[in-house]
């Protein structure tokens, strides 16, 4: 399939930085006073390749000042080990965090980087234990790992996988615990919420995350906003991002520009609601 690329060089993403934080987020930088609304998630919140990302597209719509605080391949844990980011989504209006990804978060079977929750950096002594046969060296990647262990030793992996959805459900309401604000829990892929048996594991972000673990969390949020991307979005997929030559394959993997605009329609009723007028 042959991706639009628009331009010669990167996308300039003017990032900047927020306080103490230690995160170089989207910019253009927003001023954190007032009515605003905060977005916490992933590479597509962030708008990796894209011109403009569901949140600026929400506030081009609406008027209401649209804080990105998406990071790239961000877990759980970023976001908790950031008290920056935590008091600046408590001050907003609503806070929207996109469903993360489960395997990229420390757990009892191995830990992630703080700030590139996609990094592995070690496995646990229970995770050696298990999986005596592995080499962990060989790993530098969440996915890449996982994988491995998936094709290497499926019945094993089992538990991984169990100890991961457990996890995710536990560190969300922790993050929950700590946004003294509402929340609006956000599904943005290219499936729609289901069980692992619907959707192959480790393909699609939010990877391992089901309906379940989604509708455990719906009395803590304020609403839970499904942005499943439509067939004919996904058709338009390869057109409008912005990529270097060296960027092609990335961008190849995110979800493009009719993608996002379907998000934002989905959210700038809510945003409306809440945050306009």
């Amino acid at each position: 399939m042959a991706y639009e690329r628009l331009g010669d060089s990167s996308l300039d993403y003017k990032t900047c930085r927020y306080g103490t934080s230690k995160l170089l987020f989207r910019g253009p930088k927003r001023r954190l006073n007032g009515r605003y609304a905060a977005f916490l998630g992933g590479t597509e919140t962030y708008g990796k390749f894209i011109e403009r990302p569901f949140p600026a597209l929400v506030e081009s719509r609406t008027g209401v000042r649209c804080v990105n605080f998406g990071w790239p391949n961000a877990g759980v844990d970023v976001f908790l080990n950031d008290p920056e980011v935590l008091s600046a989504a408590s001050r907003a209006r609503v806070a929207v965090i996109q469903a993360p990804p489960a395997q990229n978060m420390s757990n009892r079977f191995y830990a992630v980087h703080p700030r590139r929750n996609d990094r592995f950096v070690s496995a646990s002594p229970m995770m050696r234990a298990i999986f005596r046969e592995i080499d962990f060296t060989e790993f530098h990647f969440t996915r890449h790992m996982l994988c491995a262990l998936r094709d290497r030793a499926p019945d094993r992996y089992a538990l991984i996988r169990d100890e991961l959805q457990m996890a995710w459900t536990a560190r969300m309401r922790l993050l929950l615990t700590q946004i003294e604000t509402p929340v609006v829990l956000f599904w943005f892929s290219r499936h729609a919420p289901g069980n692992e048996a619907e959707h192959p594991e480790l393909v699609e972000d939010p990877a391992f995350v089901s309906k379940n673990m989604i509708d455990a969390l719906r009395e803590e949020v304020l609403l839970v906003v499904d942005a499943t991307v439509s067939a004919e979005a996904m058709a338009e997929n390869a057109q409008g991002k912005v990529f270097s030559d060296l960027e092609a394959a990335a961008a190849a993997e995110v979800l493009g520009p009719s993608a996002h605009t379907e998000a934002a329609e989905t959210l700038i009723p809510v945003i409306t609601e809440l945050v306009g007028g």
